[in-house]
């Protein structure tokens, strides 16, 4: 075979085989409705994902301003510890958990939601407490207990919440059937309650039967400075929590772990 017919013979079988790739390559395409090749399409492509979003975790202080609260300097240290805890809650992560924030004043005749329940992160200031009047603490609880029970304000999907009762005197209202009604509701029975006995005078036994953590009994603060550290115990407990991977679980509240520091705002 001369060197022309080589390449002619060569020319033929790859043409052929041209035409063969061709036939099976268009018969791995789809054909649209009119018979036509449809355009290929990737065999694969990416499936969208939803980021998770952070579940809320509640933290409720139900504070007691009082008029007595005015007295040694108790209104001014409650007013630091609570703006020190709302900063560092602001701190934290929230790819699990978003910690969540409301305050609950009861005083004079009454009790409020001096700050509504919002993310720690996007509380820019609290205003002051200002002590006055009675001590109106079966208010407060019935307030809880409508906060807690509010489905749009706690959704379903909310971790458990965290109630924290500071106290320096006893109610001057009806405060035991309140308590129950709370202690009784379907969310107010799996709430966690801490409570915290400001001076001599703050009535430890009704705190002790608000309090259902084993763990912790009722705090007491003989100075300014014991307030301050049990807002920072209450702070790393439920940091602990929102870090956790399992938030809905309690974390311990122990205040021998809180150092002192130079914060004195005077005795109580």
């Amino acid at each position: 075979m001369g060197w022309a017919s080589f390449n002619e013979d060569n020319e033929s079988r790859y043409h052929n085989a041209t035409i063969i790739r061709k036939r099976e390559h268009d018969a791995m395409k789809p054909e649209s409705s009119n018979g036509a090749q449809a355009p290929s399409k990737p065999l694969t492509k990416l499936k969208s994902f939803a980021v998770p979003q952070a579940r809320p975790l509640p933290v409720i202080v139900l504070a007691d301003v009082s008029g007595s609260m005015a007295e040694n300097g108790k209104i001014d240290a409650l007013n630091v510890a609570l703006r020190d805890m709302v900063a560092s809650f602001a701190k934290e992560g929230r790819l699990r958990a978003e910690i969540q924030v409301g305050l609950i004043t009861f005083g004079g005749k009454t009790a409020k939601e001096h700050l509504p329940l919002v993310a720690a992160h996007s509380i820019a200031i609290i205003d002051r407490f200002t002590a006055d009047g009675g001590t109106p603490m079966g208010a407060a609880f019935d307030v809880a207990r409508e906060l807690l029970e509010d489905r749009e304000r706690i959704p379903s999907r909310a971790y458990r919440p965290v109630l924290v009762l500071v106290s320096d005197g006893a109610p001057t209202d009806d405060w035991e059937d309140a308590l129950a009604r709370l202690q009784s509701s379907e969310r107010g029975k799996k709430v966690t309650r801490f409570a915290m006995a400001i001076g001599a005078d703050a009535d430890k036994d009704m705190l002790a039967n608000f309090a259902n953590d084993r763990e912790a009994p009722v705090f007491e603060a003989h100075e300014s400075r014991d307030i301050m550290r049990f807002f920072r115990a209450v702070t790393m407990s439920v940091v602990a929590r929102s870090a956790s991977a399992t938030p809905d679980e309690p974390a311990a509240l122990t205040l021998s772990e809180i150092p002192d520091d130079d914060l004195d705002i005077g005795a109580l």
